[in-house]
């Protein structure tokens, strides 16, 4: 299935820096940035639940933020997408 995660971290502190990189590396994970606090990913249901545990576990749930979107239909048919797009389909013919 392919999900949408964006999350917003306070970096006021040291710590919430620090939750910053780790809710980043973990996407990094799972799938690709497509904006600063944004990332499209493509996994089965028991990757999804790893996922949302692993974040859950980083963010603290007073200060930050998480949200995981689920595409019905697949990337194609749910995004608009203009100006610069870092998305790479991983699945489609590679082109040398």
């Amino acid at each position: 299935m392919d999900i949408l995660i964006t999350y917003d971290v306070n970096t006021q502190t040291k710590e919430g820096r620090k939750r910053l990189r780790q809710v980043a590396q973990e996407c990094k994970n799972y799938g690709q940035r497509v904006q600063y606090s944004v990332f499209e990913c493509t996994v089965n249901d028991v990757q999804l639940e790893i996922l949302r545990n692993n974040l859950l576990d980083i963010i603290n749930k007073k200060e930050d933020s998480l949200r995981i979107y689920k595409f019905k239909g697949g990337r194609e048919g749910t995004i608009e997408s203009y100006g610069i797009d870092r998305y790479i389909d991983f699945n489609a013919p590679l082109i040398i």
